[in-house]
């Protein structure tokens, strides 16, 4: 049995919990945090008109109702980071999703559940950071257990995860199932993706090399074959082709490179049937909100044509979790 090739679209929705400890909640950030929910509804707007999937990874303290919710629903159990400033424990929150913005988003979120072909999956409860000191298991356990409680009370089962930092340590990633969870998204491969661990992992060179790669090919391929997506476990590993960047008045001149780079990544998955997924933060675009959609357009616009030509589908993670099983389902 084959299947036509698909774009998978992932987005990290994390608010401040995401950048938290390097950007002050009323630092200079502030700015494209608070765009970020118009920059969510002009993107569901885009999905919808074009009928494209996507999976909203989400923290789950966004589904809460403020803070009074928060101290029902964090878990007892919690990361002892040896850096401090990634426990999000000590984040000072607001009453409500009115009074800070910033940190509860369930109005946000039924907007996603409302919009035809989305998914809402989860970011860890707390922007878990499964890669650093003083990370357990039982820790994690804890989380998730708060992050499927947080999303059942709004009727989401949630079955896709995207780790914080891509960091989908093995031992981590093997409690998943446990939890109703059946699809991840890992990482590409090749040694520029390899599992970020503390400040080693975000070495400078590293980052410049992606950078680079945004615009010129020097890593392996991005396309994954739908054989390599079920892993011995039975998990669904929907790994990472690409990093939408977002839009930067500095590199402005290379934007077209940039489009190229992704279009011919979802052009070889297209020929050859088989995925492309490409994945960004929402508060990537609350700066440059226009700039922003308007390469997202001309993207969707690119797959629509490659669907036109060849069945390029759109899938959510979970879709093509269920597309890579029933692919390997023998012939009764």
């Amino acid at each position: 049995m084959s299947a036509p090739g698909a774009l998978v679209i992932s987005l990290d929705f994390e608010l401040h919990w995401g950048v938290r400890q390097s950007k002050a909640a009323n630092g200079p950030y502030r700015d494209a945090l608070l765009g970020t929910r118009a920059a969510i509804a002009a993107t569901l707007d885009l999905f919808a008109g074009k009928g494209v999937s996507a999976t909203w990874a989400t923290v789950g303290i966004l589904f809460l109702d403020g803070r009074d919710d928060l101290a029902r629903f964090a878990p007892a159990e919690r990361p002892a980071y040896r850096d401090t400033r990634l426990d999000p424990y000590r984040e000072t929150v607001g009453t409500d999703e009115t009074d800070d913005p910033l940190h509860f988003a369930p109005a946000v979120i039924r907007a996603v559940r409302e919009t035809p072909g989305q998914e809402v999956g989860t970011h860890t409860f707390a922007h878990f950071f499964a890669g650093e000191q003083g990370a357990t298991v039982q820790a994690f356990r804890a989380d998730l257990g708060a992050a499927v409680a947080a999303s059942r009370r709004d009727g989401v089962e949630l079955r896709s995860i995207v780790f914080p930092r891509n960091q989908a340590v093995p031992e981590y990633v093997a409690v998943l199932p446990d939890f109703g969870i059946d699809v991840y998204r890992g990482n590409p491969p090749g040694s520029l993706w390899t599992v970020e661990n503390g400040d080693e992992g975000r070495r400078p060179l590293r980052r410049m090399a992606r950078l680079v790669d945004t615009y010129v090919p020097i890593a392996p391929h991005e396309v994954q074959r739908w054989d390599e997506v079920l892993e011995p476990s039975g998990l669904a590993n929907v790994r990472a082709s690409r990093f939408l960047r977002p839009y930067d008045p500095r590199t402005a001149a290379v934007e077209p490179l940039r489009l190229s780079r992704i279009v011919r990544g979802m052009e070889r998955a297209a020929r050859t049937g088989g995925l492309y997924h490409l994945w960004w933060h929402p508060h990537n675009f609350g700066r440059y909100t226009r700039e922003n959609l308007a390469m997202l357009g001309r993207v969707l616009d690119a797959w629509a044509t490659l669907k036109d030509r060849f069945g390029f589908e759109s899938l959510s993670m979970a879709q093509a979790a269920d597309r890579a099983r029933a692919l390997h389902v023998p012939a009764a």
